[in-house]
């Protein structure tokens, strides 16, 4: 096979050519018919090509006017020229007051909810035959004396009983003076044989035989006039007569329900319980202050009865507080009392000094190098002055008194010029523990 060559169509040489690109065929055999010309023409530029041209020159320049930015700033933070404080950062020291808590006599007290009750409180009823309540005489307040007639049940059946055996007793006395008289005069003509030993000695024993009927005939007497007068109740000692539920007409029985409640001797108390931990604190004989509901009035007592034991289930204990008589104490009235357990100095602040958080309360001490220094207390009670420490300060620190929580241990601070602390009064406070 032979080679084949090349050929070439020769370029335009005129100016209508121009901007043509020539055409090269390559083949075996040169074509028969000559080809035309085929003009390209070059598209031109759109705008958006030159926007964006423009566009990355503009960030370019940003770029390096950045770059120039930091080296700026690296080169001023590794300089040695003192920063100066602004005098915004010298004012942001806070502003506090502070106060003193001077130690103040605290009274301690304990308190406890009870009711108002009769110290003896005794329930009347019958102890005879049932009967019917034919007469009333009293009435639930009134004051009865020992003995006095309450209330009296029928005697109708009673009283002909009683006047039977009183007959009887007179009969059976009659008859043993007669036989004691016949025994005298057989007696006497003992001596002179009138009348044989057998024959005395029958009078004798008639004597006594009628003497012991006069004894039978009393006894009998006696229990009749028992029953009767146990139609008859009556106080079994004087006080004041609390409730009376017996009514005319009604029928009383042995072992029902007491017709009346009598408070003997018009004895009045409190009875109330006290917490566990607060019983090893009261003494019989101590102060005691009971209120009742609606009365401004306090009744003073004494401390009577502590109980012996401890409820296992509530853990509290019996109290009994003795009160003078008086109308506005009511067996049944709802008391609160309050029994004063000891007089001692302590610390008093305002309740916002005084801070709590999950690990306990505490409070703010200002140290001698205006430092905050939190410092952990305790708390045993309140009063109208504020909150009572009973632990953790001395009474001389000097504690933030507001705003306490925007603050944090160890942070400078400006202590404010105070005229007055607020805990320096002199009067005593008193604390209540429930």
């Amino acid at each position: 096979m032979g080679a084949n060559f090349e050929h070439k169509l020769d370029p335009p040489a005129g100016p209508a050519d121009a901007g043509l690109e020539s055409v090269r065929w390559i083949g075996r055999e040169p074509l028969p018919v000559p080809l035309e010309r085929t003009p390209v023409r070059e598209l031109p530029a759109h705008p958006d090509h030159k926007r964006r041209g423009t566009r990355t020159k503009w960030i370019a320049a940003a770029a390096v006017l950045a770059i120039g930015i930091a080296a700026a700033v690296a080169w001023k933070i590794r300089s040695p020229t003192p920063i100066t404080t602004s005098l915004a950062g010298r004012e942001s020291i806070p502003l506090v007051t502070v106060v003193t808590p001077d130690l103040k006599p605290v009274v301690s007290a304990v308190t406890f909810t009870g009711t108002i009750a009769a110290r003896y409180d005794m329930p009347i009823g019958i102890d005879g035959d049932a009967g019917r309540i034919v007469s009333v005489n009293v009435e639930a307040g009134d004051h009865v004396r020992r003995g006095q007639l309450l209330a009296k049940l029928d005697d109708s059946v009673l009283q002909p009983q009683v006047n039977r055996l009183a007959a009887s007793l007179e009969q059976a006395r009659a008859q043993a003076a007669l036989s004691a008289a016949e025994y005298r005069r057989a007696k006497g003509v003992e001596a002179a044989g009138a009348l044989s030993a057998e024959d005395i000695e029958k009078r004798r024993a008639t004597s006594l035989t009628d003497e012991a009927a006069v004894k039978v005939a009393a006894a009998q007497l006696a229990e009749a006039q028992a029953r009767l007068n146990r139609t008859r109740v009556v106080a079994p000692e004087s006080g004041t007569v609390l409730t009376r539920k017996a009514e005319v007409g009604q029928t009383a029985s042995p072992g029902g329900d007491a017709l009346f409640r009598l408070a003997s001797g018009s004895e009045i108390e409190m009875r109330g319980q006290v917490a566990e931990q607060d019983l090893g604190s009261l003494k019989v004989g101590q102060d005691a202050t009971v209120y009742l509901t609606g009365l401004s009035q306090p009744f003073t007592g004494r401390v009577r009865l502590l109980g012996a034991v401890i409820d296992t289930q509530s853990r509290l204990g019996d109290i009994r507080i003795s009160l003078k008589p008086d109308p506005a104490l009511r067996p049944g009235a709802f008391a609160r009392g309050s029994v004063t357990t000891a007089n001692v100095q302590r610390p008093i602040l305002p309740q916002t000094a005084v801070l709590s958080d999950d690990q306990g309360t505490y409070v703010l001490v200002v140290t001698a190098d205006n430092k905050v220094e939190r410092r952990g207390v305790r708390v045993s009670g309140t009063t109208a002055d504020g909150v009572i420490i009973s632990g953790g300060l001395t009474g001389q620190e000097h504690i933030v008194a507001t705003a306490g929580g925007f603050l944090r241990a160890g942070e400078s601070v400006t202590v404010a010029p105070s005229t007055q602390s607020p805990a320096n009064a002199e009067s005593p406070a008193k604390t209540q523990q429930s």
